[in-house]
């Protein structure tokens, strides 16, 4: 993993700066949800979760609360159509703008407006060793393995976690790890771009424009995920 000027400070920098900007610019967006949430069910408008950052240190994820108050007590994934979530809530997580207060986040340097999802800590425990090598960078806001249809997927299987656990974990984690490997400001422009385009467009597809970032992983690695990510892409 080469140590280019982006990784050693000029992701943290161009994070902290466009992070800031579009906290200033979309502020009354912002407040507009806020009310909406709040007035539309009951419960606090921001939802928050413990989850795990880089070099496995934990921190506090905030969203907009698109679920109905102490959802989160009965399992920490979410599957297409899951009667937890609220009618706004759905709006709000098929746009991603529950996604926006981790702007916060960003600014504060808890993750960084690319990079892999962090993952829960119930889940992140299961990890391998080289698994762990994904925490070597901030978690994202977006990030490539995006492209995994995960709610989709976990409304197909009656044993949700263990699919999870099993089969798109893994997939994600071979994405992510090849981001890794080649984090850069071009790539993490591309992946804004195509994040940007996919909500405003509502097309579900793979990255095409830059399909580095989705090739199976060569080597040892490749056979043992095949059959894995072939099922998650489908």
């Amino acid at each position: 993993m080469k140590r280019s000027l982006y990784r050693r400070g000029g992701k943290l920098c161009f994070d902290a700066v466009a992070a800031g900007l579009a906290l200033v610019l979309i502020s009354p967006g912002l407040l507009l949800i806020a009310l909406l949430v709040k007035l539309s069910s009951r419960g606090p408008i921001l939802f928050s979760q413990m989850r795990v950052g880089m070099f496995g240190r934990p921190f506090r994820m905030y969203k907009f609360r698109s679920m109905r108050e102490g959802a989160d007590r009965y399992s920490q994934l979410t599957a297409a159509g899951d009667p937890r979530i609220t009618p706004l809530g759905s709006w709000l997580r098929r746009t991603k703008m529950d996604e926006l207060p981790q702007l916060l986040n960003v600014l504060i340097a808890q993750m960084s407006l690319v990079g892999p999802r962090p993952e829960v800590p119930q889940f992140a425990s299961h990890y391998t060793e080289r698994q762990r090598k994904v925490l070597d960078v901030r978690p994202g806001m977006t990030g490539p393995s995006v492209i995994v249809r995960e709610e989709e997927l976990l409304a197909a299987h009656e044993d949700k976690e263990g699919y999870y656990v099993s089969t798109i974990m893994p997939a994600k984690l071979e994405i992510d790890l090849d981001y890794r490997e080649k984090l850069s400001l071009r790539t993490d422009l591309q992946i804004l771009y195509r994040t940007f385009v996919t909500l405003l467009t509502k097309v579900d597809r793979p990255f095409k424009s830059f399909p580095h970032l989705v090739n199976r992983p060569s080597k040892a690695h490749a056979s043992v995920n095949e059959q894995k990510k072939d099922e998650v892409y489908s």
